[in-house]
């Protein structure tokens, strides 16, 4: 897509993008979650419990911009293979070569930016994983792929305690594999529920206004469930301690305690984080899909984070690694970060277009599938 082509007016609310073009609502929502994980990377919000005081806010940031992020992973290969009409035959073929391709180059990217040895725990390499799992649901239809991350929003996190306790008797949990599926800060086991939510509602019709509508309640409902049921099982089972999940289990072998599976604390991959902050996810899709149709030049430089992602997380990164603030960075560096990164996305895009990274993996993955995109594929 050129950057005359972003530029174009917006079309009517509700109205069905044309084939291949970028949907502003995704955009808009992948930005936040970029800004918001930059919040979480300096240490804003830190040690504070979210509640309705709003000098805890800023808590928000953690956890919650990352699954966010992982959900518009999954919608993103959906965009990829056909949009609400999955892609069959020949077609399907290309589709999984490209989700592939990306995969093993964002896989690269975070092992790269892992050797910066920042304070920061690089998503990328999970995402990467995240992609491969999403690989054999792509003719899936929207009802199973939520059934499925359904089940496993319930039994991955228990398997991730029971398995996180056999690697740390058997072998070694600070093994990058055992830390990569189970043990470490974004255990793929447990992610894959968002690749799967997110896939299913990229197979959803998102123009349309009762599908908005429809991700607002849902998600609305999902987060209150979440957090609603993570706070009471805080104060029954954990003393009103929050749990830090099944890392809490990882070194008590032979052991179970209900509690570890308790709260809904970020980053501890329990039941109620994880339907909460799915929750959380689709609420904000709901809403940014509405906000870029009615708002389109209002939103364009945020929508901008969002499409050069991978480039804007990774420039963020390589930024830590010169200046080396230190852990936490705090809330001024933060400012600065989200300032360049709007203004900086915003004026590429304007200027020329998609990000470098972003240019490097619609390359090499449409020369992998034979030089085509399936149709209605996003660039």
């Amino acid at each position: 897509m050129t950057a005359q082509q972003e530029r174009t007016a917006a079309r009517p609310a509700g109205a069905r993008p044309p084939a291949g073009r970028r949907i502003g609502g995704v955009d808009l929502a992948r930005g936040l979650a970029v800004l918001g994980m930059f919040g979480a990377h300096m240490g804003v919000g830190r040690l504070t419990e979210l509640s309705w005081s709003p000098g805890t806010w800023p808590a928000v940031v953690d956890g919650r911009p990352s699954i966010l992020f992982a959900v518009l992973a999954g919608l993103s290969v959906a965009l990829i293979s056909g949009r609400d009409r999955p892609v069959t035959g020949d077609d399907l073929v290309r589709a999984r070569l490209r989700v592939l391709v990306r995969a093993a180059w964002v896989f690269l990217i975070g092992g790269l930016l892992e050797l910066l040895d920042t304070f920061v725990a690089v998503i990328l390499v999970v995402y990467a994983v995240l992609f491969v799992l999403a690989v054999p649901f792509l003719r899936w239809p929207p009802a199973r792929l939520f059934g499925l991350a359904a089940v496993l929003a319930v039994v991955t996190p228990v398997a991730d305690l029971l398995l996180g306790q056999w690697v740390t008797e058997n072998a070694d949990a600070d093994q990058p594999f055992a830390q990569l599926v189970l043990t470490g800060t974004y255990p793929a086991l447990i992610w894959w529920t968002f690749v799967l939510v997110g896939l299913g509602v990229g197979r959803l019709d998102l123009a349309a206004p009762r599908t908005r509508a429809r991700l607002v309640l849902a998600g609305v409902a999902l987060a209150l469930t979440g957090y609603s049921g993570g706070r009471m099982t805080t104060l029954a089972l954990a003393g009103g301690q929050p749990s830090a999940g099944p890392e809490d289990g990882f070194d008590a072998l032979g052991e179970w305690d209900p509690a570890w599976l308790s709260g809904a604390a970020p980053h501890s991959g329990t039941p109620f984080e994880v339907v909460g902050s799915t929750g959380v996810a689709l609420a904000v899709l709901g809403v940014f899909l509405v906000l870029a149709d009615l708002l389109p030049r209002l939103v364009y430089p945020l929508a901008s984070v969002g499409a050069l992602a991978l480039t804007v997380y990774s420039a963020h990164l390589v930024a830590l690694a010169w200046l080396d603030p230190g852990f936490p960075a705090g809330t001024g560096l933060w400012l600065w970060f989200c300032a360049v990164a709007v203004v900086g996305a915003t004026a590429w895009r304007l200027i020329l277009g998609p990000g470098p990274l972003e240019l490097l993996l619609t390359w090499s993955s449409t020369r992998a599938a034979g030089g085509r995109a399936p149709a209605g594929a996003v660039p």
